[in-house]
C-alpha cells in the first residue's frame, strides 16, 4: 500500500473542511453590541441586523427589562429594523424620578433595572408613546412600542450623506 496515495485525499479533505468552516463562521460573525451605562443603569442597544436581533432576543431573558421599538407596515406586521433615533426615558411610576434617559437608533434596548414599577416614555419626532413596565426579580419584563404606518418617518430619519443621496437619485433615473 502506498502511503502517499492516502495522504493527498486526506489533505484535500482537511483543507476543504477548514475552508468551509471558515466561510460559514465569517458569514455569521458580528460583534455583540456594547454594554453601556446611563445614570448608573447598565443597558445594551442593538438588533438592526438579523444576526444581532437574534442575539438580542437570545440574551433578553437574562436582563430585567426589554424595550422593543418598531414601525408598523400598515398590515399588522412590523417593519424590519428601526430607522430613526428615539429618546427613551424610564421613570419610577409613583415618584416620577427619572431612572435613565438615553437615545437609540436600534430596535431593542435591554436594561438591568431594579425590581419596581416604571413608566417608559419613548419619543420619536415629537410623538411620545408611554407604557407601564413592572420589573419583578428573576422574571424579565417587556414593553413594545410600535409607531403607526402613517407616521412621518422621513421627518425623523437621518439624512443621507450628500454622495449617497446623489448616487441614489442618479441610480433611480
Amino acid at each position: 500500500m502506498n502511503p502517499t496515495r492516502l495522504r493527498r485525499p486526506l489533505a484535500a479533505l482537511v483543507l476543504g473542511g477548514t475552508a468551509i468552516l471558515g466561510a460559514l463562521s465569517s458569514a455569521h460573525a458580528f460583534s455583540n453590541p456594547p454594554i453601556q451605562v446611563a445614570q448608573g443603569v447598565e443597558y445594551m442597544c442593538g438588533g438592526a441586523a438579523k444576526g444581532e436581533a437574534e442575539f438580542m432576543e437570545m440574551v433578553a431573558p437574562r436582563w430585567a427589562a426589554t424595550i422593543e421599538l418598531g414601525v408598523s407596515d400598515g398590515k399588522g406586521a412590523q417593519l424590519a429594523g428601526f430607522p430613526a433615533k428615539a429618546s427613551i426615558q424610564i421613570r419610577q411610576k409613583y415618584t416620577g424620578q427619572t431612572i435613565m434617559d438615553v437615545e437609540t437608533q436600534a430596535p431593542y434596548m435591554l436594561a438591568r433595572l431594579n425590581p419596581g414599577a416604571y413608566d417608559v416614555n419613548v419619543t420619536l419626532g415629537g410623538l411620545t408613546l408611554t407604557q407601564s413596565l413592572i420589573v419583578i426579580a428573576g422574571a424579565p419584563a417587556r414593553a413594545s412600542f410600535l409607531w403607526p404606518s402613517n407616521f412621518d418617518m422621513a421627518s425623523v430619519t437621518p439624512a443621507l450623506p450628500q454622495t449617497q443621496a446623489l448616487a441614489q437619485t442618479s441610480a433611480a433615473r
